[in-house]
């Protein structure tokens, strides 16, 4: 399967991302970057147009020669290519890809028709750049990791191929394929945008998406483990607040629920028998973490749809400087490449993130607290108390992780600091916001890797794995795979790695 690129959705993304779907470029995108490319050339003869025949950013007073306007792109590549830190790793870095493709088949770049077909052998040969975390202030895009990008399509650096790490030179000839070359604006037009941070941020609402859809199935979970009231997540008490997300997530815990003979009807144990006893042994009401799930999962959700459309606007916009308008005969200079777009919706979806971390947590630690659960033994422990320690230790990784969100939940995009000369006096620093929040959606997963494993062990003292719904039965039955009935104390960090990947899938 091939999927034609143009404008792309977030599930097309996703499959030419972790399902290796190749592409292939849209004719009509493709006579777009010709037709821009064509005016560029015949425009820019007799005119000052930054970057072509100026230099960058304050440098942008000088005027360059027409016999150094090659160089020009060449030195912008080199002398920006100052990434460090970590590199990001191969989905991260085919995403940039992605992203930086899609956004020059707009046909607003200016860019030889060379440059988007050589990015697409490298996505479909699996051809990975070395780009460094570091670098981006968001402002005048992701300059430094999108000239770590061009910095390998013009044969130059380090990039993998095939597994290995190599110089960008070993791999063209290998493969066969030709570097780019500079025309008029190449280089400008390929680092001059919000691709790096925007590639990361897709990846972070994918994976968001994936995390609420598990929380949401655990927090259904632990209540049939409390045989909780069903009116929690019911349409009728949920439908008085006109949040769509609210809706939305009571709506998914009654499906996940269906079929399930743990819940409680509020009707049979209080309203038809109210009875005399003065304290009363059934709750009337759970804890928060346990009965108000739509309402913080809700604004979750809704945090994750915004952020969606956000991403997925700017993907399929012009983010470079200046703007290449073949149809209106004109070149117009501006900000396009400012990230805070998404910088603002990736410290939101951060927040957002942090947020259903706690209420996981908080319902670990409900399972584990004997003495609020009144149902449960210590820590939900399944051996002999005071010598078997069950999750005890086990909660306290999912606490101190979630601490850990809790810290970098700060807004990274109000954090502008002015560089460039001044030149940059209001930055974004969206890359770094999209860094973070990838960070804080990592914690996510392996706190609630933690919960499961806590859930099941509860399911598993209760026995009553014979009373789940169809749907949580299996979500145990796949668990319990990864991490059978825990009685002895035995190391577990193995199995919050397995866990992690389990939720990870693709389907």
């Amino acid at each position: 399967m091939k999927i034609i690129v143009d404008t792309l959705n977030i599930d097309d993304y996703s499959k030419i991302l972790f399902k290796n779907c190749k592409i292939e470029i849209d004719e009509k995108a493709e006579k777009r970057v010709e037709e821009s490319y064509n005016f560029l050339k015949k425009f820019s003869i007799d005119k000052l147009i930054y970057g072509i025949n100026t230099g960058f950013g304050p440098m942008a007073q000088y005027r360059v020669d027409e016999n150094q306007q090659q160089q020009l792109q060449y030195n912008f590549i080199r002398s920006h290519a100052t990434g460090a830190g970590n590199v990001l790793s191969a989905p991260y870095a085919r995403s940039v890809m992605i992203a930086r493709l899609v956004t020059l088949l707009r046909g607003y770049s200016g860019v030889h028709k060379e440059v988007p077909l050589l990015i697409k052998e490298f996505i479909n040969r699996g051809v990975v750049p070395q780009i460094f975390e570091h670098g981006s202030v968001g402002a005048s895009g992701d300059l430094v990791q999108l000239n770590h990008l061009t910095l390998n399509l013009i044969g130059e650096g380090e990039l993998f191929y095939q597994g290995e790490k190599m110089p960008a030179k070993q791999m063209f000839e290998m493969t066969g394929l030709k570097p780019i070359t500079m025309h008029i604006r190449e280089a400008l037009s390929l680092a001059n945008g919000t691709s790096c941070m925007t590639g990361i941020g897709i990846i972070n609402v994918i994976n968001a998406k994936k995390i609420l859809s598990w929380a949401t199935i655990a927090s259904v979970m632990v209540n049939e483990v409390v045989a909780a009231f069903s009116d929690y997540f019911s349409q009728e008490l949920n439908n008085v607040k006109l949040h769509n997300g609210q809706r939305k997530i009571a709506e998914n815990m009654r499906k996940i629920v269906a079929g399930s003979q743990r819940m409680r009807d509020r009707k049979t144990d209080f309203y038809q028998n109210n009875g005399t006893e003065k304290h009363l042994k059934i709750k009337v009401q759970e804890y928060y973490s346990l009965r108000c799930v739509p309402q913080v999962l809700g604004p979750v959700y809704d945090t994750i749809e915004y952020c969606e459309n956000v991403l997925i606007n700017e993907l399929n916009s012009v983010s470079d400087n200046p703007i290449i308008d073949a149809e209106n005969q004109n070149v117009f200079h501006g900000g396009n490449f400012h990230g805070d777009y998404i910088a603002i919706e990736m410290d939101k979806l951060k927040i957002a993130m942090t947020k259903l971390t706690m209420l996981l947590e908080r319902q670990s630690n409900y399972l584990c607290h004997d003495k609020n659960n009144q149902l449960l033994p210590p820590f939900v422990n399944l051996g002999v108390l005071g010598l078997n320690y069950g999750m005890q230790a086990l909660h306290f990784t999912a606490t101190s992780t979630t601490a850990e969100s809790q810290t970098l939940s700060n807004p990274m995009s109000v954090h502008s600091i002015p560089c460039n000369n001044d030149n940059q006096d209001v930055v974004s620093m969206g890359t770094n916001a999209a860094l973070i929040t990838r960070s804080v959606i990592e914690n996510a997963y392996q706190v609630t890797a933690i919960h499961f494993m806590i859930i099941v062990q509860a399911i598993e003292y209760l026995k009553i794995q014979n009373q789940l719904s169809p749907t949580t039965r299996k979500v145990y039955n796949e668990i319990r795979e990864i991490f059978p009935v825990y009685i002895k104390d035995v190391p577990m960090y193995d199995s919050i790695r397995k866990i992690v990947d389990y939720l990870k899938k693709i389907d």
